[in-house]
């Protein structure tokens, strides 16, 4: 499950606005803005989380599950 904190996390990893994930995942500004207004997991869709976390991998964020240490993200290397 995908959390607020973690997008915000991964937009700073990356050097995103809310303007650069709205247009990478084409969802709308508004709606970037209010998932990320509310605490914890996304309130949101299953597509709508689903095209957040595709804009973000295509840019080399991968998303970590809680399993008991924490949720979190990080950016992965690129292959060359």
């Amino acid at each position: 499950m995908i959390t607020s904190e973690q997008i915000k996390a991964a937009r700073g990893l990356i050097r995103w606005d809310q303007r650069d994930l709205s247009a990478a995942s084409g969802i709308s500004l508004p709606a970037i803005k209010r998932l990320e207004q509310m605490p914890g997991p996304l309130a949101a869709q299953s597509r709508t989380v689903d095209a957040i976390v595709a804009a973000f991998e295509k840019a080399g964020v991968e998303f970590i599950a809680e399993n008991g240490g924490g949720a979190g993200v990080r950016l992965c290397a690129r292959s060359s």
